[in-house]
């Protein structure tokens, strides 16, 4: 029999006949009868399984009821599992069929292919194998399959519609209420464009996400979930962006906005401390006194951290754990002599009276923290807010306003004490997936993505798994 081999990068010549080759009858209906070694033009061996494929005598019957007759035959190749490194096809001819009553045609079944590739459900199935396990990249499953990466990348994506959509359209509902939520917005792309994610806090999986970074997202989210599923929803963890906990206290009243430490104080550094820094560096200038302002200079992240984290640092460099290449101040040799990051701090706060009540205004922020009295918490705050008037600083003066605007949603802490880590979490697993397949312009698969991220629980030991003899 004579076959027409597509040429779906093999090259024709360098054909070498292994009769002694033969696959078993694993893909149903298939009968091989000649194998062929090919050269690809990647350089990888191909095996090509030639064979017949049995007719169904259901395939014969037409819609019409009449039995049909062979039209036309057409050689049908597709991709089947590699053999260790080599590649393989299943070559066959594949019968169309016509009924001599109605005229309607059809292609003969053939059970053991793909449903939308030509390639064979086993060769799809290991395919979808390898990606379930979370650590292969596109590229890593196409070479390892043998498949072109948009195929892969299809059959991922098919794969993860199975696993979170209803149709390959909506999401699924989730099936277990959650007590507290979790909300935050990342950068999609470049440009100011923005999505949203929504995460149950207490396993830190992705429940909703969608494009944007406004109250429809909240919205859109309560719709798609019900109001008996957030009827026990409690609070919700959430930055300083009052579109999201004006969306869920519009919508759901009972829902408590919670604004934790790391928030508070990235705005507090970022819009506070930072810029009295500068404002202060300015002013000694002004004054001609360079020697000050110099000691100001490369001080931000002293000035930001707090004193145990100052303290680590310089013990670290002490033992040689980490070295500093910024300032040779806080090397190894010079913390001794110096003190450290902890003594410049201390010599900061003693030169500079905004400087040192910024770290007071820190050092009550970390402690209000610790509370679980809302009252209690609620007169640290407002403490700190009456430091901030006393000062007359327009910066401090500015955070006092934020606190002012945010009060309740800070002092809640002391009640539910949750916090936005794994949301943050989340974030940072964006980061990984984006980077681990080098970007995706599909927005849709690449939100299933993340989703599929946060269900991946973290393996601390992969070689505990390990079976022993």
């Amino acid at each position: 029999m004579d076959y027409t081999l597509h040429n779906d990068g093999i090259q024709a010549e360098s054909v070498q006949k292994t009769e002694f080759l033969q696959i078993p009858s694993l893909l149903f209906g298939f009968h091989n009868t000649e194998t062929v070694e090919k050269k690809a033009c990647s350089g990888r061996n191909v095996y090509c399984f030639m064979g017949k494929l049995d007719l169904p005598e259901d395939d014969r019957i037409c819609t019409c009821g009449c039995r049909m007759t062979v039209n036309n035959r057409f050689t049908t190749e597709l991709r089947h599992l590699n053999i260790g490194s080599t590649l393989s096809r299943v070559i066959f001819p594949r019968i169309q069929l016509m009924c001599p009553s109605c005229k309607k045609t059809k292609m003969q079944t053939v059970l053991f292919k793909a449903e939308r590739h030509r390639i064979t459900q086993q060769l799809e199935r290991y395919a979808r194998d390898l990606l379930e396990h979370g650590t292969y990249t596109l590229k890593d499953v196409a070479y390892i399959t043998g498949l072109g990466k948009n195929v892969v990348k299809d059959i991922d994506k098919e794969r993860l519609q199975e696993k979170y959509t209803i149709g390959g359209k909506e999401l699924k509902k989730p099936e277990k209420s959650a007590k507290y939520l979790g909300i935050d917005e990342f950068k999609l792309h470049n440009g100011r464009r923005y999505a949203t994610h929504i995460i149950n806090l207490e396993n830190g999986h992705v429940l909703w996400i969608a494009k944007g970074k406004s109250k429809r997202v909240v919205y859109d989210f309560i719709a798609h979930v019900g109001m008996d599923w957030m009827e026990n929803v409690e609070a919700v963890a959430c930055d300083m962006n009052a579109d999201f906990a004006d969306a869920f206290e519009e919508k759901c009243p009972w829902i408590q906005p919670v604004f934790d430490h790391f928030h508070i104080v990235k705005n507090f550094n970022d819009k506070v401390v930072s810029e009295i820094r500068k404002d202060e560096q300015r002013r000694l200038i002004d004054e001609g006194n360079l020697e000050a302002a110099k000691s100001l200079k490369k001080t931000k992240y002293i000035l930001m951290s707090n004193r145990s984290t100052l303290q680590k640092k310089d013990q670290e460099a002490v033992e040689g754990k980490i070295i500093h290449h910024g300032s040779p101040l806080f090397r190894t040799d010079n913390i001794v002599r110096t003190g450290g990051r902890e003594a410049k701090y201390d010599a900061l706060l003693k030169e500079n009276r905004l400087l040192f009540t910024c770290d007071l205004v820190k050092e009550k922020l970390a402690h209000a923290y610790t509370l679980t009295d809302e009252i209690a918490m609620a007169q640290e705050i407002s403490d700190i807010m009456d430091i901030c008037e006393a000062s007359g600083n327009g910066h401090l003066l500015w955070f006092r306003r934020l606190l002012d605007g945010h009060f309740e949603g800070i002092i809640a802490h002391a009640t539910f004490f949750i916090s936005s880590g794994k949301v943050e979490g989340i974030n940072q697993k964006i980061k990984n997936v984006r980077r681990h397949g080098y970007g995706y312009p599909d927005d849709e698969y690449f939100f299933l993505k993340v989703i599929d991220a946060s269900h991946q629980a973290y393996d601390h030991n992969p070689l505990s798994h390990k079976i022993c003899d």
